[in-house]
C-alpha cells in the first residue's frame, strides 16, 4: 500500500491564521499524549495549563483558554504530519492523534433525507448488495427523495407516516427519520477514535460497507456546544442490513471512528451558524484506480444541529467528561464499483479524504480492523501517564 502523504497545506482550514485549533500529539520522550494547539505553524504543547482536551473544552471560553495558555514547542506541524502514518512513523518522534480524549463518542443517525432512504433500503435489502437497486426504484416511488423540508415530529411527519404504514412502506429507519425523536447511538469508547494519517478499520465479516462523512459537534458536560472537527463514521451496510440490533457490530470496532484533523473551537469567527451552512466533501480513491466524489450539505439535515446536542445530552443523559457527536451524513455512496447494480463497497487499501473549509481534512486509508493498530492506550493508562508526568 503507498503510504499517505500529509502536509499542513492540504490538513488545515483555509482561514488557519484566525482558527482556534485544539489537538493531540503522541510524545515519545514522555511516553503519553500532549494536548496541543498551533502557532506559526508550530505545535505547542499546552498540557501543562490543560491535561486533557476534554478539560480546555470544559472551561468558560475554551477557544479564549486556548489562546492565553502557555506552552513548549514541540516541533513543527509539517513534520509532526510527515510521521504521522504509520508505515513512515520514526517511533522517536512526535506524531499527531485524534483531538479528542476523555469525551463519550457518540453519532447521530438518519439525520438526512437521503440517508434515511438508504437504511430503508440496507432493512428491506438484508444486507444483500445485489437487491439494493430495485428496493430503491420502489421506495423512492412511495416516498420520494425530497424529504428534507419535512420537520421530524411534526403534524405533516406524523401524517406521512400513517400513510407509509397503511402502504406496508414504514420502516424503523424512517420513525427516527422523521419522528420526533432522533437516533443517537455510542460510535466508540472514550480513548478508542483515531486521527488524521491513521488506518480505519473495517471489519473482515463485511461485504458491503461505505464510508460516512460527518461534521462531528463538540459538547460540554454542561450541554454547551463548543467546538466541531470532522468524522468518518465507518459504515458496516450488511451487518446493519441484517437487523439493527447489529448495530453495535456494525459501527463500533477497531479504529473505524475516525476524527480530526483538529477541533475548531467557537469564537466570534467560527460558530454554530457556519457548522449549519458547511459542506463536507469526500473523496474514495482506490489502489484498483477507482475514485468516487460526492459533497454533504449540513444546509440539508433534517435536524437541527443544537437540537441533536440537546437529544444527546441534559436531564435524563449525563456525559460528565462533555462528548463529541456526529451529526450523520447525506452522503450513501451507491456508485458501482465492481460490477452493474453492485454499488460501492470499500477495499483494503482505499484512501478516504474528508474536507470542509473551515475544518480542514481527516485522511484515513482502510484496513482490516485486525491489522490496524490496536487500542492499547485507555483512560487508565492516561491517568497514569499525566500522575507520572505531574498534571495531574
Amino acid at each position: 500500500m503507498k503510504p499517505l502523504s500529509l502536509t499542513p497545506q492540504t490538513t488545515l482550514p483555509h482561514d488557519v491564521a484566525g482558527a482556534a485549533l485544539l489537538g493531540r500529539v503522541w510524545r515519545p520522550d514522555v511516553a503519553g499524549p500532549a494536548v496541543v494547539t498551533l502557532r506559526d505553524g508550530n505545535v505547542i504543547d499546552i498540557s501543562a495549563a490543560f491535561a486533557t482536551s476534554r478539560d480546555l473544552c470544559e472551561s468558560a471560553d475554551p477557544a479564549a483558554a486556548l489562546r492565553l495558555a502557555g506552552g513548549e514547542t514541540i516541533g513543527t506541524l509539517a513534520d509532526i504530519l510527515a510521521n504521522t502514518p504509520v508505515d513512515k512513523r520514526d517511533a522517536g518522534k512526535a506524531w499527531l492523534l485524534s483531538p479528542l480524549d476523555l469525551q463519550a463518542v457518540k453519532a447521530a443517525g438518519v439525520t438526512f433525507a437521503i440517508s434515511m432512504l438508504e437504511r430503508v433500503i440496507e432493512e428491506k435489502a438484508r444486507g444483500n448488495p445485489a437487491a439494493a437497486a430495485t428496493i430503491r426504484t420502489e421506495i423512492g416511488k412511495l416516498i420520494g427523495d425530497d424529504l428534507s423540508r419535512l420537520k421530524p415530529g411534526s403534524p405533516e411527519a406524523m401524517h406521512l407516516k400513517q400513510v407509509l404504514i397503511a402502504q406496508g412502506a414504514w420502516s424503523q429507519y424512517l420513525e427516527v427519520g422523521i419522528g420526533p425523536d432522533a437516533e443517537i447511538f455510542t460510535k466508540a469508547p472514550p480513548m478508542a477514535s483515531v486521527g488524521t494519517g491513521f488506518d480505519a478499520g473495517l471489519h473482515p465479516a463485511s461485504t458491503w460497507n461505505n464510508p460516512e462523512p460527518e461534521v462531528v459537534l463538540i459538547v460540554a458536560s454542561d450541554g454547551r456546544v463548543v467546538g466541531a472537527t470532522l468524522g468518518n463514521d465507518v459504515n458496516l451496510r450488511d451487518v446493519e442490513g441484517r437487523s439493527a440490533l447489529l448495530l453495535g457490530k456494525a459501527k463500533d470496532n477497531n479504529a473505524a471512528a475516525a476524527v480530526g484533523p483538529f477541533i475548531r473551537l467557537f469564537d466570534d469567527g467560527f460558530t454554530l451558524d457556519h457548522v449549519r451552512n458547511t459542506t463536507v466533501t469526500l473523496t474514495v480513491a482506490g489502489e484498483d484506480g477507482f475514485t468516487l466524489e460526492g459533497a454533504s450539505s449540513i444546509a440539508k439535515i433534517s435536524r437541527d444541529p443544537a437540537d441533536l446536542a440537546a437529544q444527546m445530552i441534559g436531564p435524563h443523559h449525563q456525559y460528565p467528561d462533555g462528548a463529541a457527536l456526529y451529526l450523520g451524513t447525506m452522503f450513501a455512496p451507491i456508485k458501482d464499483r465492481d460490477t452493474p447494480g453492485g454499488g460501492f463497497t470499500h477495499k483494503y487499501g482505499d484512501v478516504v479524504t474528508i474536507a470542509a473549509p473551515e475544518l480542514g481534512a481527516l485522511v484515513n486509508r482502510m484496513r482490516r480492523t485486525d491489522e490496524c493498530e490496536p487500542w492499547t492506550f485507555g483512560t487508565s493508562h492516561l491517568m497514569r501517564n499525566l500522575a507520572k508526568r505531574g498534571l495531574l
